[in-house]
């Protein structure tokens, strides 16, 4: 709307201002026509109804509303300019004003367009974001594959997604694997591996071959929508810097319609009405708070967009600006310093051989630790083939591998069977239990009688990224690294060594039950300590809400937490440290436009008022009006280098 008002405004301003005595006067030339006296009263007219009329219906429904701000300063300034107008073209004035009212409300709707490009620009996430969707998808029913709209699928549908299509809805594999490209989700670049079992999410891309994905949530459910939701609830949110930019607007107000009526009076006062109407509309259009008030908003709008396109989604606005002020760190150890799934850490014995035989006894186990020993044999290429598998309930699994019958278990199974562990075995499984990893036992068992073949300790893997994340939130001025976990002191101990926490400094509560995980962030919280807690977002939920502020980490597929202020999309914990630079960055900007705003006003309306005509400078209304644009246009343009700071976990 404001594009096709300017430039219609611009066409029928351009004939108003080449006829005005005043400019031929400056560019020494004369035109003279049958009717030329009618241009500025015509044109004008229509340029102050057709073009000024937004600003004229938001004056009114600002002064109905009693919220008094920019829309009213520029309708009462446009107005002012118009009545004077008029009066100049029945000869109760002398004022050429009908150019420097078309070039006063011309420049202001180019303002207004600018200013709406740019935020329609940051919230372009959220277009950017529906547009991951396809339109179609192609559905499996039976041996028969059908082009569907992805409005039509439903949960329990099967989809074909084809190498280099886009996954259509949230699902899990039944068939096929594939290398996704989840960048739009999680805002890591690099491919992720998905096979049959786990779980993908719409809008992601299959890179290198063909999956069939069973449909477990459509529409409104889907990650990308609660995305989408969580993008359009904190760019419309407001913070402690939006209510300040809303109290200063409009108190400038106040002060430039008292400042309008002062310098009406004083002009009027020195004899000169003409001067007077000149000034008085000059300060009323260059005290719009252009500037002010785009300030904040588009801040807001840039910084929830860079942030969701590297996987940062902020749900709350407050929870973002107090982010710089952290001095605290608390992480949630399984899930999200560590993997939460355990891997082979230890063997003892003959590695190769233990592993190719215990590997062939888990086989068929679902058990967790059993599939982290046949992962292990998978990756060394060494898995040995069972027969006969059984399973011993609560105490391992028995098999049959070349001919021998083998048995994989714990301390139970060591009971039962009545065998001692010594020698190095014995040594081994101490210093692991010792640091709390789990410890398995491969046995031969020979007619009544059972043997140690080999011990596998298994523990729950630290992410490398994890270590990453400790030092990056050090260099960004984090006083204290804090972890909690429900596991034993010496498996908590261990991971923070393995983390690099300092001692004396960085603290780790241990054996604490998830309902008592809010205790601890008010413990901290007591000794003055302003804290993040980072967590899942399940059993995390109270510490999440009870923090300054709640991060919830690895929400790709479920990112409606509401506990948490601040969702991470992917399960990296590197991306706390950029939710601080996004915190100080955006801020920053903030303070940087409101001060830029606020500056400009106080040198500005002086000067429009016309304190220094005494020494020859005055500004016209129309230059005025391009002053006040430039002003915009420099906050807008420094809102917009939020688009160079770098969120992602590798910066």
């Amino acid at each position: 709307m404001f594009r096709r008002k300017f430039w219609l405004s611009l066409v029928l301003t351009l004939p108003i201002v080449a006829t005005s005595d005043m400019v031929m006067e400056w560019f020494g030339y004369s035109l003279d026509f049958p009717g030329i006296a009618w241009v500025g009263p015509v044109l004008g007219t229509f340029v102050f109804f057709y073009g000024g009329w937004p600003f004229l219906q938001g004056g009114v429904r600002e002064a109905r509303d009693k919220a008094p701000g920019m829309m009213l300063l520029i309708s009462m300034a446009i107005t002012v300019a118009y009545v004077a107008s008029l009066a100049t073209s029945v000869e109760l004035f002398d004022l050429d004003f009908w150019w420097e009212l078309a070039a006063l409300v011309t420049i202001m709707l180019l303002g207004h367009w600018q200013e709406m490009k740019a935020i329609g620009q940051a919230q372009g996430a959220l277009a950017a974001l529906a547009a991951l969707l396809p339109d179609e998808a192609d559905r499996v029913v039976g041996e028969d594959i059908e082009t569907v709209k992805v409005s039509d699928l439903g949960i329990g549908d099967v989809v074909l997604v084809r190498s280099g299509g886009r996954v259509p809805a949230d699902g899990k594999i039944v068939d096929g694997a594939a290398e996704l490209d989840e960048s739009m989700i999680t805002g890591e670049s690099r491919p992720v591996s998905r096979t049959a079992g786990d779980r993908v999410v719409a809008g992601t891309v299959a890179t290198d071959s063909a999956i069939r994905v069973r449909v477990d949530a459509v529409g409104e459910d889907t990650a990308l929508a609660g995305i989408q939701r969580l993008v359009a609830e904190a760019q419309q949110s407001s913070g402690r810097a939006q209510v300040l930019a809303d109290r200063f607007a409009a108190m400038l107000f106040y002060i430039a319609t008292a400042a309008a009526l002062i310098t009406f009076v004083a002009w009027w006062l020195l004899g000169d009405l003409d001067e007077s109407v000149v000034r008085t509309v000059t300060v009323l259009v260059i005290a719009c708070p252009h500037a002010l008030g785009l300030a904040i908003p588009l801040v807001i709008s840039l910084s929830t967009a860079v942030a969701a396109k590297a996987g940062i989604l902020v749900k709350d606005r407050l929870a973002l600006e107090r982010m710089r002020t952290v001095q605290a760190v608390l992480f949630d150890k399984t899930g999200t310093l560590t993997k939460g799934e355990h891997v082979v850490s230890g063997i003892a014995g003959d590695e190769q051989e233990v592993l190719r035989i215990a590997g062939a006894v888990e086989s068929d186990s679902e058990h967790p630790l059993a599939r982290a020993i046949v992962r292990a044999a998978d990756e060394r290429g060494v898995r040995g083939r069972a027969t006969d598998f059984k399973s011993l309930t609560g105490r391992g699994v028995q098999a049959v591998v070349d001919g021998n019958n083998y048995a994989v278990g714990g301390p139970a199974l060591l009971r039962e069977l009545q065998v001692e562990v010594t020698g190095e075995y014995a040594e081994h499984a101490a210093e692991w239990s010792g640091r709390g990893a789990a410890v398995l036992y491969l046995l031969e068992l020979d007619g009544g009688q059972a043997k140690v073949r080999g011990a596998i300790a298994l523990e729950d893997e630290v992410r490398p990224e994890a270590r990453q994340a400790v030092e990056q939130l050090r260099a960004a001025g984090v006083e204290k690294i804090v972890m909690i976990t429900g596991d034993a002191k010496p498996v908590a101990e261990a991971v923070a060594a393995d983390l690099g926490f300092r001692d004396g400094v960085d603290e780790v509560f241990a054996e604490v039950l998830p309902a008592d995980k809010d205790k601890a962030v008010s413990e901290l919280q007591a000794r003055g300590l302003r804290v993040a807690m980072v967590g899942d977002g399940v059993n995390d939920a109270p510490a999440l809400a009870r923090a300054d502020v709640g991060i919830a980490i690895g929400a790709g597929t479920d990112v409606a937490i509401e506990s948490a202020g601040v969702v991470l999309a992917s399960s990296d914990p590197r991306g706390v440290t950029g939710v601080i630079r996004l915190s100080k960055a955006s801020y920053r900007k903030m303070i940087q436009n409101l001060a830029w705003a606020a500056g400009y006003n106080v040198i500005a309306i002086p000067l429009a008022a016309g304190v220094l005509a005494w020494a020859g400078l005055t500004l016209s209304p129309a230059i005025g009006a391009v002053l006040m644009s430039i002003s915009t246009i420099v906050v807008a343009l420094n809102a917009q280098l939020l688009r160079r700071v770098h969120l992602t976990s590798a910066d």
